[in-house]
């Protein structure tokens, strides 16, 4: 489950964790840009030092410029995933991600979830992120990464 595209070191990172066993992924995208989560996400700059970033929050696309910039990265990341060797098929969510990732756990049988996304240090304080709601839902291990460079 991913936010934003994979940057090339999100993608050998993911792609090495199980060593020389070959992996499939499954790619759910969300995109960002909900106008409930913006003050969250300024807040979160500002507690990284990126002053400028909080500023630009109010950038952030929205609606359907939202939809169009989250199909874009999902193409550049399950593009690069394939690149690398591993088969990959993904899917923008817009609503509920982790009824959707429940979901497809199920369907495919996953043995494993990764949540690679920037830290959201409000959301992880109290337990809100992805990452700790999903470890309560899947039934699966939940592997909380960050991302390692903004896209």
């Amino acid at each position: 489950m991913i936010e934003k595209a994979l940057t090339s070191a999100d993608v050998e990172f993911v792609t090495t964790l199980h060593g020389e066993e070959q992996v499939s992924f499954q790619v759910l995208l969300q995109p960002r840009g909900e106008q409930a989560d913006r003050l969250l996400r300024a807040i979160d700059d500002v507690a990284l030092g990126e002053l400028d970033e909080a500023v630009r929050e109010g950038e952030t696309p929205e609606g359907e410029e939202a939809l169009s910039v989250g199909q874009r990265a999902l193409e550049v990341s399950l593009a690069a995933l394939r690149a690398s060797g591993s088969p990959a098929q993904g899917r923008l969510i817009e609503d509920h991600p982790l009824d959707a990732l429940k979901s497809l756990v199920e369907e495919t049988g996953a043995d494993e979830v990764i949540v690679l996304t920037d830290p959201h240090y409000v959301e992880e304080f109290f337990h809100r992120d992805w990452a700790s709601r999903a470890r309560h839902k899947v039934g699966v291990p939940v592997l909380k990464l960050f991302s390692h460079s903004k896209a």
